[in-house]
Formats: C-alpha cells, sequence, structure tokens
C-alpha cells in the first residue's frame, strides 16, 4: 500500500519551494526592469584661437592692364602693411582677382557708368594671432592714407573665428557632464526611496560649438550633453 501522506508532504514542500522560486523570480525581473535615464549638460566659454579675416577692395577702370599694375601695387601695399603690424607671410594669401565686365552684363542697368571693369580683389589673413588680428581690423583705415579702401558687406567675405583646440578640454567636460547626471539620478533615486545602482547603458553626445552672441563672435561657446541609464535598486 502506497504511503500518500509521505508523497502529500512531498508535493507540499515541493510546491512552496516552487512558490519561492517564482516570487523571487518575479522580484528580481522587476529589479532589473527597474532603472533611471538622465541628460547631463556641461558647457564652457572658450576664446577663438584661429582666425580668418578677407581683406577686400575693388578696382574700377577701362584698361585691363592697368588694372592689373594697380592691382599689383595694392596688394603689395597691403602686404607690407601686415607685414608691419606683425603677421608673418604664411598666413597671408593673395586670391585670384573677380573681373566683371560691366559692358557685358546682358541684364545690367550699367550701361551708362564710365568704366567697363569692375574688379574685385582679395586678400586672405589666416591666423591663430587672433587678438592681433583683431587689432588690425580695428586699425585698417590706416590703409585709406596709403590709397586703399577696404570695402564691406559682402557676405562672401566676413571676418569669420573658430576654436581648434577641443580635444584638450573634451575629457573634463565630459567628466563634468557625467558628474552632473549622476547627481540627477541621485536625486532621483532619493526621492523614489531607492539606491542608484549601476551604469546599464551611456551614451556621449556631440559637442557643439556656437558664439556666445552676435556682438562676440571671438568667444565660443562649447557645448556636450551626455545620457545615463543607471540601474534602481531597493
Amino acid at each position: 500500500m502506497k504511503n500518500w501522506r509521505m508523497e502529500a508532504i512531498i508535493l507540499a514542500v515541493g510546491m512552496l519551494l516552487l512558490g519561492v522560486f517564482i516570487k523571487n523570480g518575479f522580484s528580481e525581473f522587476a529589479q532589473k526592469d527597474r532603472s533611471v535615464n538622465v541628460k547631463g549638460l556641461a558647457e564652457m566659454e572658450v576664446p577663438a584661437d584661429k582666425v580668418t579675416w578677407p581683406l577686400v577692395y575693388k578696382s574700377l577702370g577701362n584698361d585691363l592692364g592697368a588694372l592689373y599694375d594697380d592691382i599689383k601695387r595694392s596688394n603689395q601695399t597691403i602686404l607690407e602693411f601686415l607685414k608691419e603690424k606683425g603677421l608673418a607671410e604664411t598666413e597671408i594669401s593673395v586670391n585670384a582677382p573677380e573681373i566683371i565686365d560691366l559692358k557685358a552684363e546682358r541684364y545690367s542697368n550699367n550701361n551708362d557708368t564710365p568704366y567697363r571693369y569692375n574688379v574685385t580683389s582679395v586678400i586672405t589673413v589666416t591666423s591663430m594671432k587672433v587678438d592681433l588680428v583683431r587689432k588690425l581690423i580695428s586699425e585698417q583705415g590706416e590703409l585709406l592714407k596709403r590709397g586703399i579702401a577696404i570695402t564691406g558687406g559682402d557676405y562672401r567675405y566676413n571676418v569669420s573665428y573658430e576654436y581648434t583646440s577641443l580635444n584638450k578640454i573634451k575629457p573634463g567636460m565630459i567628466e563634468e557632464a557625467t558628474k552632473n547626471a549622476r547627481e540627477a539620478a541621485e536625486k532621483f533615486a532619493k526621492d523614489s526611496e531607492s539606491e542608484l545602482g549601476k551604469i546599464r547603458h551611456a551614451s556621449q553626445g556631440q559637442f557643439s560649438i556656437s558664439d556666445r552672441d552676435a556682438n562676440t563672435p571671438y568667444i565660443k561657446k562649447v557645448r556636450v550633453v551626455t545620457t545615463i541609464e543607471y540601474s534602481l535598486e531597493d
């Protein structure tokens, strides 16, 4: 005769253990699924370390040969001015002149002009001496004394400033952004009566560099946002 009582006890113990395992499994699954996703921001203002300055002037005339000689003299005068002020020849480049035949413009209203040719000449300064170049931009009026009028207003020839030393500040900014993200995660964990666990996933956003404002393009704002997912524990 079978011992039904013993089998019943074994079955009850097995069911009890199964229930414990299921409970622990659900608890671990729920715990595993708990997380918080936060973003950390780091910003820094830095001075531009590279400047590109196009010096533009125009020449009008009817004789291309005479215009060529005039442009050659003007270019030499500008080169001498820039070198006198402390720029190296390697920082200065002379662009090919842009010539417009006013009489050949089919839809222009220039038929009454006494000149046939309008020549635009550009000498470009590209330098890491940002402060010096900014000073020269404010002093370019001196070229008027030497017979050269630098023109402006053409969007193609605006002064531009760059920041090229991003790799020097990247590690520190990433560290700051990560720290800020962790502080936000810790605050969330505290408010939810949880403990902050390990990082489950992290991604670093792209660095962006922009002008601080329209009036100070030589000051740049560097920005990065990191996104980090932390696990939460009871």
